[in-house]
């Protein structure tokens, strides 16, 4: 399956599966969806992931957490900049994501990382997503 926003469709996956309370989700493998997926669990939004391959394919198998009540982590994933409307912001003009509780996830020219980490840096970049 051919798609023209690999990302949106990583953060769909993963939005479904959170919303039917599956154990694990497995998307298609690139270097930036490993980066966003190794935010979200240094963020403490899913529990662990690891790379397999699987008939040939190599793919990030990512295992959701969820609270004690079997409630999600993820409540939402929104995608900001998209292959046709690119978004891109200055360290000082970085949005908080639901007043700093949730998580920004940029690429900027040190790498994919937070928009906290960004600012720290002081480097801006393209807004890849919010988690909150």
């Amino acid at each position: 399956m051919s798609a023209s926003d690999p990302v949106a469709d990583m953060l769909t996956k993963v939005r479904n599966a959170v919303a039917v309370r599956h154990e694990k989700v497995d998307v298609p493998t690139s270097k930036l969806k490993l980066e966003i997926v190794k935010i979200l669990k240094t963020e403490g939004y899913i529990k662990n992931f690891k790379k397999v391959q699987e008939e040939g394919k190599n793919v990030i198998r990512i295992f959701l957490k969820y609270d004690v009540k079997n409630n999600p982590v993820i409540h939402g994933l929104k995608r900001i900049s998209t292959p046709g409307r690119r978004v891109y912001s200055g360290f000082k003009d970085l949005p908080r994501v639901y007043n700093g509780y949730g998580t920004l996830i940029v690429s900027t020219s040190a790498g994919v990382t937070t928009g906290k980490k960004a600012t720290e840096k002081m480097v801006g970049g393209e807004l890849i997503c919010t988690v909150w």
